[in-house]
């Protein structure tokens, strides 16, 4: 019986490959790193051929892993990080590298339509805040900066666009994908006319159309030929990373709350229709035609305890444990120190390129076990502003928390999150949730399930966080707080980069 099946997971850093078996338990998988490039200020891309290798390497290695148990895959299907741009020419190949959603060198683009009379309608029609991070901004940046590729370019793709027409020859991308490029209309769902003419390119000029439940009936020839599998194997078009997430940790429900936090960060639920915030400042991208996943992603989570860890940490030895323990001496509130974690600039709330991090509230009664507790708080407040963009939209009575992500490894830390939040906190055992819910929309996509389900409950096993109700208060005056403090600090972001600078340069740097 053909009742396995592979999720595939493009990442930002690496791609990962899994087999599940009909429970959504994992019995095989492989993965593959490779670089983020970053040649000039804000530049952050990766080699699409590269990349292509890397997937086609996981899945064959997948396969042969698994080995008799190959016979009994179904399908393979996709999750993939948003955002990313490619030029190819009239034959496919590329023209650039893959243009991720961390470069930001469209951001004086961004800035100047961010004060446009268009600018929050477009976010209406788009479901998508306003910032350097999408392609609506990256082909600006690109027509300006290099015309002669934007005029010799056929078509302007996301990277598992590009290699499913390695595969199959067809320029093809997905709702979710399209969702996040910022040319996409969430109502009509089609490309948006008004964006398109904005950034000067016609629909021609971008992949086909199509549901994410859209499936390839057999292995192209190309495929069948790198990943060793059965010719009959189906191939879903699959979603994006983030919508996925919530599907593989079992957030779908009316009341689910989804957050992970691994480098950087995200916050997310699911409801029947597009929860968009009135000053643009979330998202929201379809993981079906009916069901969509809306929050807001941060760019500081684990890189804040990095950072600080690598500060505190003279000689490098990886004690973040150590560090975590300290911390936990320290009461909540860590006695008036917060922090505002903007270290790489923020997305959400914020949108703002240029924001900088902060301690406020500095004493010599601080000390390192201050500091350290002060970074995770500030953190986790940042995530609890961005919900609070969404709450008042979060569909049931009862919300549930579901977390992922590094930062389960420090006790203190998710008790930060149940404790700012209020709210029971479940992490799942299994890590690869996008994998995962990749998987579960695909026994959806090919009707293997009548209706969009989570995993069975026997392999969904979850460590619970309980609040402490004592911390509530705390919190909740360390929360206004910190918004009041990120609005003043918030108007003189410019003024700062703009004086780095400035100083970057007469110090020859």
């Amino acid at each position: 019986m053909r009742n396995y099946a592979i999720g595939i997971d493009i990442g930002t850093t690496s791609t990962k490959v899994v087999l599940f078996d009909e429970k959504g338990a994992a019995v095989a998988h492989h993965s593959k790193n490779y670089p983020l490039l970053s040649e000039e200020p804000g530049a952050a891309e990766q080699n699409p051929n590269e990349i292509y290798e890397a997937v086609v390497y996981c899945l064959r290695e997948t396969v042969r892993k698994s080995g008799d148990l190959a016979s009994r895959i179904s399908f393979l299907s996709f999750s993939t990080a948003m955002h990313s741009l490619i030029a190819v020419d009239s034959e496919g190949t590329p023209l650039t590298n893959s243009i991720t959603w961390a470069d930001i060198r469209s951001e004086p683009y961004a800035a100047a339509f961010k004060s446009s009379a268009e600018a929050i309608d477009l976010y209406k029609r788009t479901g998508v805040p306003l910032h350097p991070m999408t392609p609506f901004f990256k082909l600006q940046w690109l027509k300006r900066e290099s015309p002669e590729v934007f005029q010799k370019a056929a078509k302007f793709v996301g990277i598992k666009d590009y290699i499913l027409y390695r595969w199959f020859g067809e320029w093809i991308t997905d709702y979710a994908s399209a969702a996040a490029t910022g040319l996409w209309n969430l109502e009509s769902k089609t490309w948006d006319a008004e964006a398109l003419q904005i950034a000067d390119i016609t629909p021609d000029k971008l992949p086909d159309l199509q549901p994410t439940t859209y499936y390839w009936d057999t292995l192209s020839e190309v495929l069948l030929k790198k990943s060793g599998l059965d010719q009959s194997v189906k191939v879903v078009i699959g979603s994006t990373d983030g919508p996925l997430s919530n599907l593989g940790v079992g957030a779908i429900s009316p009341g689910d709350v989804a957050v992970t936090i691994g480098t950087s960060g995200a916050i997310r639920t699911t409801s029947s229709a597009p929860i968009l915030d009135t000053e643009g400042r979330t998202f929201s991208y379809p993981l079906t035609e009916n069901l969509w996943v809306s929050g807001g992603p941060v760019n500081n989570g684990g890189i804040a305890f990095q950072w600080i860890h690598d500060v505190l940490q003279k000689d490098r030895d990886p004690a973040y444990e150590k560090l975590s323990a300290e911390a936990d001496q320290i009461e909540p509130g860590a006695e008036g120190l917060l922090f505002l974690p903007y270290l790489t600039g923020e997305r959400a709330p914020l949108w703002e390129a240029q924001a900088k991090a902060s301690f406020i509230g500095l004493t010599l009664r601080h000390t390192q076990k201050h500091m350290v507790r002060a970074v995770l708080e500030g953190t986790i407040l940042n995530l609890y502003s961005v919900y609070a963009l969404i709450k008042d939209h979060v569909e049931g009575e009862d919300v549930k928390i579901f977390a992922t992500g590094g930062f389960t490894n420090s006790p203190l830390w998710k008790q930060i999150l149940a404790d700012v939040f209020q709210t029971e906190v479940s992490i799942p055992e299994h890590r690869e949730s996008s994998c995962l819910g990749a998987v579960l929309l695909g026994r959806f996509a090919i009707g293997e399930t009548e209706t969009l389900q989570e995993a069975p409950s026997e392999t969904k096993q979850y460590e619970e966080i309980v609040p402490n109700k004592e911390h509530q208060q705390v919190y909740q005056e360390l929360f206004v707080l910190h918004q009041s403090l990120s609005n003043v600090i918030q108007t003189q972001y410019g003024a700062l980069h703009d004086f780095q600078n400035k100083h970057k340069k007469e110090s020859g740097e």
